[in-house]
């Protein structure tokens, strides 16, 4: 398999799994159910979580579809983009509530979605002298370190929906809050 075809079997996989990841975030913004756990959501008018919802689950379509279907191939780095800055912007959320590990998932999300824009963009073959694998060992390192930290913030949150000091998370006694925190 020539590195190309590697690259593409790569970018399918990854689009496939952004794809699955925003329609499980999106879908629950559009009924309504579960958002007690987000942070940031309680505060918005319920037409802002449905319209950012709805771009989710548009954009996860626009990962796979435009480029199966060979219907305007280009949507797909443009989808890849748009999801790239929504989880950007749910950032922007998790700094101000002080969830460091959240922001840093979120981003981690956000370079997957880039480095899928890159790649489909086709900037590797034609335009850019960056070989394939570039990309490649990028997806490598940025996917297994986004699947950790969704599973090191899923086990913070426990039974109860409300995460957990980090400390907690990862085993280590949790000091006491300090006054400027409370």
């Amino acid at each position: 398999m020539n590195a190309m075809n590697m690259l593409n079997l790569v970018l399918w996989s990854v689009q496939g799994f952004l794809a699955l990841f925003f329609l499980a975030v999106g879908a629950p913004k559009l009924i309504g159910r579960g958002l007690e756990r987000w942070t940031g959501f309680s505060d918005l008018p319920r037409a802002q979580v449905v319209f950012t919802g709805i771009m989710e689950v548009l954009g996860a379509a626009g990962l796979i579809l435009p480029m199966a279907t060979g219907i305007l191939p280009w949507l797909t780095p443009l989808a890849a983009v748009g999801l790239a800055i929504i989880v950007l912007m749910a950032s922007g959320f998790h700094q101000r509530a002080n969830e460091r590990l959240a922001a840093l998932e979120t981003g981690l999300w956000a370079s997957i979605a880039a480095v899928v824009a890159i790649g489909r963009w086709d900037l590797v073959a034609s335009r850019v002298d960056v070989p394939p694998w570039v990309l490649v060992a990028a997806l490598g390192l940025l996917v297994p370190a986004a699947i950790i930290t969704v599973i090191i913030l899923w086990r913070r949150s426990g039974n109860s929906g409300t995460p957990a000091p980090v400390a907690v998370a990862v085993g280590t006694s949790a000091s006491r809050p300090s006054a400027t925190h409370q």
